[in-house]
């Protein structure tokens, strides 16, 4: 299982249930990167996607509290252990767990890689995500500075030690 997100200089992942930026070539990446993919999301990730749909020509499953959630296109999952049972079926490199905050937390202990993209900006935000940079247990194998829109980022991959 993996993790694909987006952070600013202070970890921060989100505000108001909407991504800090917005940047075609970083956008392009999460999309080639899980195409033809499972992808693990919470509720309220599902429900910000342009009207509320799932992502087109990938497995969408979410996890979620409310046993009557029953949305169009998406497998439905109420806990850790749905999920994780619903996705063994897939090589672990076909899993990306894509959000939201509490959702990249209950996973993290399953997760091999992390695709981060790491902003070099700061913005107001409510949703953060742990520094992996200060964790023993993730490494960055791999940085690729880039610049798109007036923004410097980096492309970079973290690998469980």
């Amino acid at each position: 299982m993996n993790m694909i997100l987006s952070v600013s200089l202070d970890w921060g992942i989100g505000k108001d249930n909407d991504l800090l930026f917005h940047v075609k070539e970083d956008m392009a990446f999460f999309r080639k990167t899980t195409m033809g993919k499972c992808v693990v999301m919470g509720r309220k990730t599902l429900e910000s996607f342009p009207n509320a749909k799932p992502l087109p020509k990938r497995d969408n499953v979410v996890l979620t509290r409310n046993r009557d959630y029953a949305p169009d296109g998406v497998t439905v999952c109420n806990s850790v252990k749905e999920v994780l049972d619903y996705t063994s079926k897939y090589d672990t490199d076909d899993v990306f767990v894509i959000g939201g905050a509490e959702v990249y937390e209950l996973f993290m202990p399953y997760c091999r890689r992390i695709y981060l993209t790491k902003f070099k900006a700061s913005k107001p935000c409510d949703r953060y995500f742990a520094n992996l940079d200060e964790r023993a247990d993730f490494k960055c194998i791999m940085t690729v500075p880039r610049e798109c829109d007036g923004l410097e980022f980096e492309f970079t991959l973290y690998e469980r030690v």
